[in-house]
């Protein structure tokens, strides 16, 4: 059996202002950054066998911190398949929960998010069977994952903390 621990990076700049970052690349914020060092030991303690990672600034950000307090951790592999869903033109837009945004035409799809995410786990399942991968990524993508594994609807799956881990076996 594959485990992987799906890791959501450290708070961004972006998060605090509540904006709609998809695939901006995202800047880190000296708690996001105390946050991912935070992750060290019980990072270490995984001991992951890969690592793949979000190409996106705020992932590899948080991999870099990983990766100097624990110099043993293994060199990542980014791919786009681990990218937050493309907003479109909302994409920079504030989501603070007060203005209602309508996602645009040329977002991503909820339907086109879950196909990207069975993607993601049928390569992780045929190219690293029977071992323990960390999967650095993004708060929404960590739940689209998840609902696809169990079946279930985005809704169902509680958000993510940012640096939280979450461990799912496939």
């Amino acid at each position: 059996m594959t485990t992987v621990y799906l890791l959501r990076h450290g708070e961004t700049e972006e998060n605090v202002k509540h904006i709609l970052q998809g695939h901006m690349p995202g800047t880190l914020t000296e708690k996001g950054k105390a946050q991912a060092r935070a992750l060290a030991e019980d990072v270490r303690n995984l001991n992951p066998d890969k690592v793949v990672c979000s190409d996106l600034k705020r992932c590899t950000d948080t991999y870099d911190i990983l990766k100097a307090e624990i110099p043993t951790l293994p060199e990542i592999i980014t791919t786009k398949l681990l990218r937050e869903r493309g907003w479109g033109a909302a994409t920079g837009m504030i989501a603070d929960g007060k203005t209602r945004i309508e996602i645009p035409k040329d977002a991503e799809t909820v339907k086109q998010m879950k196909a990207r995410a069975q993607v993601f786990i049928d390569y992780i399942k045929s190219t690293y069977p029977d071992q323990r991968i960390l999967a650095i990524t993004h708060g929404l993508f960590c739940r689209v994952i998840q609902c696809v594994l169990r079946g279930v609807e985005i809704s169902d799956i509680t958000p993510m903390k940012n640096a939280e881990i979450r461990k799912i076996c496939l």
